[in-house]
């Protein structure tokens, strides 16, 4: 299929020619206008709506709730027990020997003390108990009397190493 114009006929070549440059011409019209458009829209605003600020949670309610204080600042426990040993394991399974009048008992994380208080936190050198809304820190008693004492030479002479009493076969049949 061909397309085939008169040989004679110049209004073909014209149409190339002029198709282009007329639609070049509306395309520039149209962009014009946008951008007359574009310039007359914009408004600007003297004064910028301000977005309303929002208070701040309370760090210190939000970091007791998440369990986390300063060091030394808990208060000291009001509860009429002592913390006679602690037991640290991983994995919520540590427990700790509470003394109160009734007498020595161990209590695991999350257990209630006869006092109404509950076990929160075992650590090697205290407990942490949440108490009437808040937490409050039992510490370890110290021994008054220490399990170990250094053996002292008196005057001068070097003590015993060995003892007057002595483990001593008995006669008989051996197993």
């Amino acid at each position: 299929m061909s397309l085939s114009f008169r040989g004679g006929s110049r209004l073909p070549k014209l149409l190339l020619v002029l198709l282009p440059l007329l639609y070049g011409i509306f395309l520039a019209g149209q962009e014009w206008r946008f951008r007359q458009a574009l310039g007359r829209d914009l408004s600007v605003l003297s004064n910028p709506p301000v977005a309303p600020v929002r208070d701040l949670p309370n760090v210190q309610a939000v970091a007791t709730v998440l369990g986390l204080a300063p060091e030394g600042a808990h208060a000291p426990s009001a509860e009429p027990i002592t913390l006679q040993a602690s037991f640290v394991a991983d994995q919520g399974l540590s427990r700790a020997l509470l003394a109160d009048a009734a007498g020595p008992r161990i209590y695991q994380v999350g257990e209630r003390l006869p006092g109404g208080s509950v076990l929160r936190r075992v650590e090697a050198s205290h407990v942490m108990l949440w108490r009437n809304g808040r937490e409050e820190r039992l510490a370890l008693q110290h021994a008054v009397k220490p399990l170990l004492r250094r053996l002292e030479l008196e005057d001068g002479r070097h003590a015993a190493l060995h003892s007057s009493q002595y483990l001593r076969p008995v006669a008989g049949q051996s197993e």
